[in-house]
């Protein structure tokens, strides 16, 4: 799945290398309980999903401008979505649990997939739609050494995927040509569309087989090596 021109990889975070554990609704249902609220973690996901779609078309209408700003301000509307009239302190629980390395999980196919790949020589980097907490998550994940020099945060770097500018910093940290580059993520529009339109090679990680009309898929990380 690598082509030849390809030294450096780089792979969208969440959904990709990172996933949440517990999953997001048993953590929103978890911490509304400790703060007196009531809500049943199945009701959670498609509020969550709802408010995503309305804050993702809030920043196309911007050309994916962002910021710190602009990240905690998206949290705060996506958890006012879910649990309505929520306190300062709930939200600051919420928002600070999502910053430790012990909210996250590496699949076993994730981890052995960076790891043979840099056995393979190629460099490696994380690019991701998120704010500065990735940087702790990272620090604290022995599966994600690798990838630890080579982070591209969308609050950073002021645009978010699928933006231009988010792949122009791609291209700047990995250092070599756009085509040098392959991109590996879950999402057709911010990480493959986006990826190809900056003159980068793309793989989409498609584990159910939703984007049949996309080229280059695979269903786990671990076909990237074959």
């Amino acid at each position: 799945m690598l082509p030849t021109p390809i030294r450096a990889v780089y792979f969208d975070a969440v959904g990709t290398l990172i996933f949440p554990n517990p999953p997001a609704s048993a953590v929103y249902a978890q911490v509304a309980g400790r703060h007196g609220r009531t809500i049943d973690p199945a009701a959670i996901s498609p509020l969550l999903w709802q408010q995503f779609r309305i804050e993702d078309d809030l920043d196309r209408q911007f050309g994916w401008v962002t910021s710190e700003e602009r990240e905690r301000r998206r949290w705060r509307n996506i958890v006012s979505a879910v649990l309505p009239g929520s306190s300062d302190e709930l939200f600051d629980e919420l928002f600070q649990h999502f910053a430790r390395p012990s909210a996250w999980v590496v699949p076993d196919d994730a981890a052995r997939t960076l790891t043979e790949l840099a056995a393979a020589g190629y460099w490696m980097g994380m690019a991701s739609n998120y704010d500065r907490r990735l940087e702790s998550v990272v620090q604290g994940s022995a599966a994600l050494v690798s990838v630890r020099g080579w982070l591209v945060i969308s609050s950073v770097v002021g645009v978010r995927k699928p933006g231009a500018g988010f792949f122009a910093a791609v291209v700047a940290s990995a250092g070599c040509e756009p085509r040098e580059i392959l991109f590996v993520g879950d999402d057709v529009e911010n990480d493959y569309e986006g990826a190809t339109a900056a003159g980068l090679h793309a793989v989409l990680l498609d584990p159910k087989d939703k984007h049949p009309e996309v080229a280059r898929r695979v269903r786990s990380l671990g076909e990237l090596l074959l």
